[in-house]
């Protein structure tokens, strides 16, 4: 074909063959970005907030490694020692247990996208932005959605789930164990056999709870459960462990119409991280890297034990505790039974504007601490003592950085 090519170039004349050389080419409009034309540079922080958390050593080390591909046999044994990770975290023996290429974001759609159908009857706990979202999404797919709607800061006891469950005959029920944005911890005991009963499902929100708090998938009878790496188990934003019981997937498998997504249609995604016992087929480009850090991310883990990690989270943030009471700052979550031990949310203090607080730890201190989200905005302060970040020594660092704030910024701005 080339020979041709020239051939013809030679036949036509410089000119004739110059015209069709040019014939489908442009000037370029856009000239090289001059910022892409200078180094990374990116700030060295403490993250203290609600997630992202630092990267340990080795999972930032993972990051590091040279890809492979995807489908290679030494990816699916990397994706295989992260479905085995997934399952001690999550405490469950689930076959169907891999991790969404996403954000917990996408995990959340995947559950709902495969779980529900138009006119399903969808119970949500919404006491935060989690449960918002759920509902968002909910409607979205056309289900029946029936919010229970509660101030940021407060739970659900067993008997307003079950009026719930009594008055809608929900197919689903969605909880978060951990709200990030109000600072509660659901309790979740009781919970999973009550929906049963109810022929319900169970779906739990674990993305800032996950290796902080005690959880049992199987024991405690949740259906789905899904969490996010970039929180207690420090690893990069992208990728997100979930698991469905077999309950969950039998509804999965039995259902009517096809899922809204075929990126999330967890039919495929089961195939691809071999949960299904057929060979594997492409579905989508999962994002090797990711999954190294993941699966080093869960071996560091598995390496410290979970009853560990849950006993450090306890001890570290109730130092915490102590020393912001020493600063006069009020906790949010008055019951400290349901306080959530990796995202501590501290009551804004009266007369002070909480974004100068949060900017003069970031510009003076280099750490992040937030505010709130969604229903909490303007309520609080977020504080992220999760994975490596949870020591007393941050607790000392962030503690001092507000009481630095607390006397330089402005009162009465507002």
């Amino acid at each position: 074909m080339f020979r041709t090519l020239a051939t013809a170039s030679a036949v036509l004349g410089p000119r004739v063959a110059g015209k069709v050389r040019t014939m489908a080419s442009h000037q370029l409009l856009v000239a090289p970005p001059e910022a892409l034309l200078k180094p990374l540079s990116v700030p060295k922080r403490l993250l203290l907030g609600p997630g992202p958390s630092n990267l340990t050593p080795r999972v930032l080390a993972a990051s590091g490694l040279q890809i492979i591909g995807h489908m290679h046999k030494e990816m699916f044994q990397v994706m295989d020692d992260i479905k085995q990770g997934i399952q001690y975290v999550f405490q469950t023996k689930n076959p169907l247990t891999l991790a969404i290429s996403g954000s917990g974001h996408c995990a959340l759609e995947a559950a709902l996208i495969n779980l529900l159908e138009p006119g399903d009857s969808f119970l949500v706990g919404a006491n935060g932005i989690w449960g918002q979202r759920a509902v968002d999404i909910g409607e979205r797919i056309g289900a029946h959605v029936h919010p229970m709607i509660k101030d940021p800061g407060y739970h659900y006891t067993l008997q307003e789930v079950e009026e719930g469950l009594a008055q809608h005959k929900p197919v689903l029920l969605f909880l978060t164990h951990g709200e990030s944005s109000s600072g509660i911890l659901q309790p979740l005991d009781g919970y999973g056999e009550l929906c049963h009963r109810y022929n319900c499902l169970l779906l739990v929100d674990s993305v800032a709870s996950l290796g902080g708090s005690p959880i049992y998938m199987d024991q405690q009878g949740i259906d789905i459960l899904y969490s996010g790496a970039q929180k207690v188990l420090n690893a990069p934003p992208g990728t997100s462990p979930i698991s469905f019981s077999d309950k969950a997937k039998n509804k999965i498998y039995s259902r009517k119409t096809k899922p809204f997504s075929f990126s999330l249609d967890i039919k495929y995604l089961a195939n691809l991280w071999g949960c299904d016992d057929k060979p594997r087929i492409y579905h989508h480009t999962t994002p090797v890297i990711g999954l190294y850090s993941l699966r080093e991310a869960l071996a560091l883990m598995a390496e410290q034990g979970l009853e560990n990690s849950w006993r450090q989270h306890r001890e570290v943030v109730a130092y915490l505790h102590g020393r912001l009471h020493e600063l006069g700052l009020q906790l949010f979550v008055k019951d400290a039974a349901l306080r959530l031990p990796t995202v501590t949310t501290v009551a804004t203090p009266a007369g002070y504007d909480w974004r100068d607080i949060v900017n003069y730890v970031m510009d003076h201190f280099d750490i992040e601490i937030t505010g709130g989200l969604g229903p909490s905005m303007g309520k609080v302060l977020r504080i992220g003592l999760m994975g490596c970040n949870a020591t007393w020594e941050n607790v000392d660092r962030v503690t001092e950085a507000l009481r630095e704030a607390l006397q330089r910024c402005p009162k009465n701005k507002l």
